[in-house]
């Protein structure tokens, strides 16, 4: 099929997907409303969760995950250590790319030498490959993977490289994904057409070497208003939507036209601090507004008593509607390397009082607090409600939400320094979070790749170095959980909430909820499937 043809049949069925979408086994075409905008198809861009899940349509990975998070076969029908450096991998035969040509270990190699070579990466996969040293192509189906001295959680980190065809040539250009002329995987679908913003337009890939999806056409729609993707779906414009607004859960639940599925999920909410400048930090001042000498986002006691005048029971019960739980680390209960010691910080005000004058602001500070307005789950409102919470010990605050496309791009320049973000554990344990958000930033070593406050601990540094070099999963995951304990104890970021992953799908629809967040069309099956 030509594109043309395929572009005109996607168009047909972005029509049709209101009256389809939940019309059962009968159904071709399925819309679903993300709440974030993608912001590349190229799949090594950027490293955001609307990227992947997208992605997750298009390309493979060697290493697959289930909706709990579980690591299983992808591209890779099985992996080994052959010694303390080496892993082998085995590759699945009978693969075709979208244009046709074969999978083989040679596209292995050539994805993995150009993830840390991809131009203007905001948040490089670069942390995924650093500990590549070299690559050994030993047939068509296997390859061997030389590491830079022992390093137990490869299979882990490639479960987050999604494999291109080494056919597109040396150092394809991002801009090229975009028009959809290298848009070429191995996965159930085939990339139609990018309109940035609002929709992807995706035909199911015939050749697709695992299980065939229920829908030939999915129309990938890009909503990030919350009352906008809930009408939408009532409306039968779509079949599935993510990120249930909170407010609108108690409705839905009782509403006959919809199914909702839900699990606590690996998407932890909250605050960057700056300790990248020593000197004046932008929006952070005295409380008469002068300009201080010092960043006081340096001194501990500063960062202890914003966090602890943040009374989160208080978010998770009156701003998300008990659509999350509180926390004080990056993962949920029951988690790989999950650290039960962690509590989130308890709330209290007179305390944190006490703790702003010892470091020597006993009338208090003057902050800007900056975040999305359009991007995790009432987000512009934890804003506002963090920004009243600080009032009450004396640091005035003014909340400037913004749209997400402008504000990561200034965060991205650290022209903030306390601002609102997310992030989503897509390995499930917690080496992902250390290495990529608090380790120290390198972009040759490829860590602290997403450290948007620049934070730095050479003690944590070396633990998490340990931990990445320890064979023994036991013994790994203690290292995990102890680096995780001094990390939080110096309170690098503000931590907030972790969000309930809950989607709602039309009558007639079931989608498996998946800790990783994302929203695969390949998941959604007639309830009678």
């Amino acid at each position: 099929m030509d594109i043309g043809k395929a572009r005109a049949m996607a168009r047909l069925g972005v029509l049709l997907a209101g009256c389809l979408a939940a019309g059962g086994a009968a159904a071709q075409t399925l819309a679903i409303a993300s709440s974030a905008p993608v912001t590349s198809i190229d799949p090594h861009y950027h490293t955001l969760s609307p990227n992947q899940s997208f992605d997750s349509h298009v390309y493979d990975r060697l290493v697959d995950r289930d909706a709990k998070g579980k690591s299983i076969p992808g591209l890779a029908t099985s992996w080994k250590l052959v010694d303390d450096t080496t892993w082998e991998f085995k590759l699945r035969e009978g693969v075709k790319f979208h244009d046709g040509s074969d999978f083989t270990a040679e596209d292995v190699s050539y994805t993995i030498n150009r993830v840390p070579r991809v131009k203007n990466s905001p948040a490089s996969y670069s942390i995924y490959t650093k500990a590549v040293k070299s690559i050994e192509v030993v047939d068509p189906h296997t390859i061997r993977i030389h590491t830079n001295g022992p390093y137990p959680l490869l299979p882990l980190d490639l479960s987050q490289v999604f494999i291109i065809p080494h056919g597109l040539g040396p150092d394809p250009a991002t801009e090229d994904f975009n028009s959809g002329k290298d848009a070429i995987g191995t996965g159930p679908y085939r990339f139609v057409s990018y309109k940035p913003g609002d929709r992807i337009e995706m035909e199911r890939f015939d050749g697709y070497w695992g299980k065939k999806p229920d829908w030939q056409h999915v129309s990938y729609r890009m909503i990030s208003n919350d009352a906008a993707r809930t009408a939408a779906l009532l409306a039968g414009d779509v079949g599935i939507i993510e990120f249930v607004p909170p407010t609108d859960l108690p409705a839905l639940r009782k509403d006959e036209r919809v199914r909702l599925s839900e699990v606590v999920s690996n998407r932890s909410i909250f605050l960057w601090l700056d300790h990248s400048r020593t000197g004046p930090t932008p929006g952070v001042t005295g409380p008469n507004g002068e300009t201080l000498d010092k960043n006081p986002l340096n001194d501990l006691r500063v960062r202890e008593a914003l966090s602890i005048a943040i009374n989160r029971n208080a978010i998770v019960e009156r701003v998300m509607e008990n659509a999350a739980i509180p926390t004080g680390q990056y993962l949920p209960p029951g988690a790989p390397t999950y650290n039960p010691a962690i509590k989130p910080p308890p709330y209290d005000p007179t305390r944190a009082k006490k703790l702003l004058a010892e470091a020597g602001f006993p009338n208090g500070l003057r902050i800007t607090l900056n975040g999305p307005n359009d991007r995790y789950v009432n987000d512009a409102k934890i804003l506002q409600a963090v920004g009243q919470m600080w009032q009450r010990i004396g640091v005035q605050t003014s909340v400037e939400p913004s749209p997400w496309s402008n504000f990561i791009s200034r965060a991205g320049k650290q022209e903030f320094s306390v601002f609102l973000l997310g992030w989503g554990v897509s390995s499930g344990e917690g080496t992902n979070p250390l290495r990529a958000q608090l380790a120290t930033w390198n972009a040759q070593r490829g860590l602290g790749t997403a450290n948007r406050g620049r934070y730095s601990n050479p003690k944590l540094d070396a633990m998490i170095d340990q931990a990445m070099q320890t064979m023994d999963d036991k013994a790994r995951e203690k290292l995990v959980q102890d680096a995780t304990a001094l990390a939080m104890a110096d309170v690098p970021v503000i931590m907030l909430h972790l969000q309930k992953n809950i989607w709602a799908t039309r009558k007639g629809l079931v989608y498996e909820p998946r800790t990783d967040e994302d929203t695969r069309a390949m998941g959604v099956h007639p309830a009678a499937h």
